[in-house]
């Protein structure tokens, strides 16, 4: 795998693991009436991580994309964790 592939990944994934974590906890944590109250928070803080993330690393060439891919990521973490919560509720 190519150096420059492998620093993007590994400034993107993290945001999908902590994303997956918080859904986890609001899954188990939040009653059942408010979890798909908790769900939009945990989106605007992993946009935000995302963000201060990709501005961490100070590399401007890709930064568009890593962002992109981050918040996609996100997004569909948390479009499946709402399926599930919805199911089990």
């Amino acid at each position: 795998m190519n150096h420059s592939v492998r620093w993007q990944l590994a400034s993107i994934v993290p945001v999908w693991v902590l994303a997956l974590i918080a859904a986890v906890f609001v899954g188990l944590y939040s009653p059942a009436d408010e979890t798909l109250t908790w769900l939009p928070i945990v989106l605007a803080a992993s946009v935000i991580l995302a963000f201060a993330t990709q501005l961490a690393i100070r590399r401007k060439d890709g930064f568009v994309l890593r962002v992109m891919a981050s918040v996609t990521g996100v997004v569909v973490v948390l479009g499946i964790a709402t399926a599930i919560l919805s199911a089990i509720a």
